[in-house]
């Protein structure tokens, strides 16, 4: 009896090695991110579930109703969204959203008439469950308090349609809030009625400012503007390999007005990617 035979508690069969790399092989084509064999039993964990949902007795089974029986054009969707890590925070790497404010929207603004002549387009992709795009919207809207006339759009886009719809609630654990500062908590925040429920929601102002898709940066092409101002794509790039990672950036680009402004995670490079791109501050770039 091999290890791949030993059962779990729960009565399921491990995951074997040559169905993980069946799994894997699938992952990393679809979405890009890499499945290395420690990975395994990250994967064996979240995918669980959807053995229990279907009543498959062991990942075998499930792996031959994927890719023996014609199951994966189904499951697929289902498959991306378990095995995706969606960590987010408000306000999280706050340099960046000050070096927005106080650099790039000005300049911006200066050079395109973004924001005053035009809505300033700004795109946060892999926005997970929305903390991102909404953190966007309250320094837009405090921006906008300075600026009259300015006006922004923001597009917030992900691959799992599941944290998308957590998203679009725009409701959230009031611990996950901590980070946002008081005065824009008490402007941009709605408690729930029942203190019990410790939960809050964002204001309808700042919920209507985002709009929510669902896209796989790893598309050939991504059927959105081409004139993007600002493009926050962070701490996506670390699960991806170079040729990936030089393949989602050359496409992020193409959307990228010249002047607009790329901000990525701050433990991300572009070093050895030939870009259009030129580092104006820490890994934030501007579009030649």
């Amino acid at each position: 009896m091999t290890m791949d035979e030993f059962s779990q508690p729960d009565g399921l069969q491990r995951l074997s090695r040559r169905d993980f790399d069946r799994l894997a092989r699938f992952i990393h084509g679809t979405s890009g991110i890499k499945m290395p064999p420690s990975k395994q039993t990250m994967v064996e964990g979240r995918l669980r579930r959807r053995l229990r949902a279907l009543g498959f007795p062991t990942f075998g089974d499930y792996c031959q109703f994927l890719f023996d029986d014609g199951g994966l054009d189904g499951e697929a969707t289902a498959i991306i969204d378990a095995v995706t890590t969606n960590k987010t925070d408000f306000f999280r790497e706050p340099d960046h959203f000050r070096y927005l404010s106080e650099t790039t929207l000005p300049k911006v603004i200066a050079r395109s008439g973004a924001g005053v002549e035009r809505p300033l387009k700004v795109w946060s992709a892999a926005c997970s469950t929305g903390a991102e795009p909404y953190t966007l919207a309250m320094v837009l809207s405090e921006y906008a308090r300075t600026r009259s006339r300015f006006h922004s759009a923001i597009l917030a886009t992900d691959i799992c349609t599941e944290v998308l719809e957590r998203a679009a609630l725009a409701i959230y654990p009031a611990a996950m809030v901590d980070p946002v500062p008081v005065e824009l908590r008490r402007k941009y925040l709605l408690r729930a009625r029942d203190p019990r429920r410790g939960e809050v929601r964002m204001a309808p102002e700042i919920r209507t400012m985002v709009r929510f898709g669902q896209l796989n940066l790893m598309n050939e092409t991504y059927g959105l503007d081409h004139d993007m101002d600002v493009i926050f794509c962070r701490n996506l790039l670390i699960y991806f390999d170079k040729a990936t990672q030089q393949q989602v950036l050359g496409r992020l680009c193409e959307h990228l007005r010249p002047g607009g402004h790329l901000f990525l995670g701050h433990s991300e490079t572009i070093a050895g990617l030939k870009l259009p791109l030129r580092q104006v501050a820490t890994t934030v770039f501007e579009r030649n």
